[in-house]
């Protein structure tokens, strides 16, 4: 997937209580598989869907406002996490001090951050997956969702696997797949679940940021039902976004609010 790559894999054994716009890698609901595992290491590689040649792409027309919020957002997605920038850094150092507010950090570099399920001791080689996004993708999280992000990273909830999925890596692996899903990256919608997620962009200029928290949630619960251990993370991607997609998709449903993988969020 272009130049995103980097990084090897680290499972995460719980202790007690731990893509240029018009690639070729789109979204749509068919033939979902899995993608280069070079930046997200073995058992989390990028769950997208290619599409054959001979599939027709529908287009969907955008009203004025869903242009302008879908080049707002394009926009965020086409920034890459760059740790030269003072933004980024504070950025990641705010990441840090809502994930363990009792615990110092020592630097942007340091074995501290395998302790959030980073793959190695710079956080900065596992953002080329999903660009700068991820990093506010997740902080929105902890700052809207502060109960949910801290059940989910210290894994607080369920009968978890030995081998647990890690948290930070789990989580660039969701922005980038809601990247796909949703076909962020082509000038106008080819799918439907795309097209209705605009209408509640228009709506919502958070909308990707908290679609991310339901989608993290959500791909939460079907690890535990699913009794999964961190090999089996792209089949509970893949039943993620299912899921996902079915719901966006669910007649009379206005707002992200409404759709019933909301519920699964504590504030």
């Amino acid at each position: 997937m272009d130049d995103r790559g980097g990084g090897s894999f680290v499972a995460v054994r719980r202790i007690s209580q731990g893509l240029e716009r018009g690639n070729t890698c789109h979204s749509t609901s068919a033939e979902v598989v899995a993608g280069s595992a070079a930046w997200l290491g073995r058992g989390l590689s990028c769950v997208c869907a290619q599409r054959r040649e001979s599939d027709a792409r529908p287009s969907f027309d955008l009203t004025p406002a869903q242009e302008e919020c879908l080049q707002t957002l394009q926009n965020r997605i086409d920034i890459a996490y760059d740790n030269s920038i003072p933004e980024h850094q504070e950025a990641l150092r705010a990441l840090w001090n809502v994930a363990f507010p009792e615990e110092e950090l020592r630097g942007l570099i340091s074995e501290q951050w395998k302790e959030m399920g980073w793959q190695g001791k710079d956080p900065s080689t596992d953002f080329r997956g999903g660009g700068f996004i991820s990093l506010e993708n997740l902080l929105f999280f902890a700052r809207n969702f502060p109960k949910s992000f801290q059940d989910l990273l210290r894994k607080q909830v369920g009968d978890r696997s030995l081998w647990e999925y890690p948290f930070a890596v789990a989580g660039v692996n969701i922005t980038f797949m809601l990247i796909q899903m949703l076909d962020l990256e082509a000038v106008k919608p080819r799918t439907l679940v795309g097209a209705t997620f605009l209408k509640f962009l228009a709506e919502n200029d958070s909308a990707f940021d908290l679609l991310y928290c339901i989608t993290f949630k959500l791909m939460d619960r079907e690890w535990l039902a699913m009794h999964a251990s961190y090999m089996d993370f792209n089949t509970v991607m893949k039943a993620t976004r299912r899921q996902l997609e079915k719901e966006l998709l669910m007649e009379d449903i206005s707002r992200l609010e409404e759709l019933p993988s909301y519920d699964l969020l504590d504030q």
